[in-house]
């Protein structure tokens, strides 16, 4: 097994996260990929969407939201958008950084790894940088994680707008399969209430078929959803996963 790896993250140790200064509004508009014009308490204000898929079938107009008010003056936005309520009453949480996090401490309660398992953040391997690192004896794997919040009865899917970046991931990890690692890509499901997980191939089929071959390959796709408050996040159960 060839070591060409750097740690350069600290070691992971997270729960449920909690968000801070939650306030509710009202979704009016999308300017661009990470800025939202919102309603909170009858003013417009601006707010950071943290999620640059197209998320169309959640921000949709006089959708109830979920911000996290910052308390740093110099920001240009006040508000991070990090929560979605939908119709039927589901919350989504929209928040693409903290998927990393939560990760951590399902993995040492998955069964997967032993709670003394070392995870990492952010580890370069060659030329590529991996979501997670993980080291338990003599075992040694890395980890891509990914956020899904696009659902249709039941049915998540991923992604919701073609990922070249998700293909080269892939892609990464089947050459860590070949180098005597062990693989995994986690699908962190932001919402509870969820049947399956499987990729969406209507929008890249590229990434379906790569994700089939790295299955085939030995990379373990596992799919996971979330209990989802307003201000909360955590990883629950597992979900099917259908290729």
């Amino acid at each position: 097994m060839t070591m060409l790896f750097v740690l350069c993250g600290e070691v992971l140790r997270y729960k449920t996260m909690k968000y801070k200064n939650i306030v509710k509004g009202k979704f009016i508009s999308r300017l661009n990929r990470f800025i939202a014009n919102v309603e909170i308490n009858g003013k417009t204000e601006i707010a950071h969407v943290k999620n640059t898929g197209r998320c169309k079938e959640l921000l949709v107009p006089s959708a109830d939201i979920y911000l996290e008010k910052s308390d740093d003056p110099k920001r240009k936005t006040k508000y991070d958008l990090i929560c979605v309520l939908k119709e039927n009453g589901v919350f989504v949480n929209i928040d693409s950084q903290v998927v990393n996090h939560i990760a951590a401490d399902w993995l040492k309660r998955s069964g997967i790894f032993s709670e003394n398992a070392i995870i990492k953040r952010e580890v370069k391997y060659g030329s590529s940088r991996f979501d997670i690192y993980i080291e338990d004896g003599e075992r040694k794997a890395f980890m891509e994680v990914k956020g899904v919040t696009l659902e249709d009865k039941g049915e998540v899917r991923f992604p919701d707008a073609p990922t070249a970046r998700g293909v080269k991931h892939i892609n990464e990890l089947i050459k860590c399969i070949d180098d005597g690692y062990e693989a995994y890509i986690l699908f962190v499901i932001q919402m509870k209430g969820v049947s399956y997980f499987t990729p969406n191939d209507l929008t890249h089929k590229e990434f379906g078929d790569t994700l089939r071959r790295a299955s085939k390959k030995g990379v373990r796709i596992i799919a996971v959803d979330c209990i989802v408050s307003s201000d909360s996040i955590e990883i629950d159960s597992e979900v099917e996963v259908r290729l």
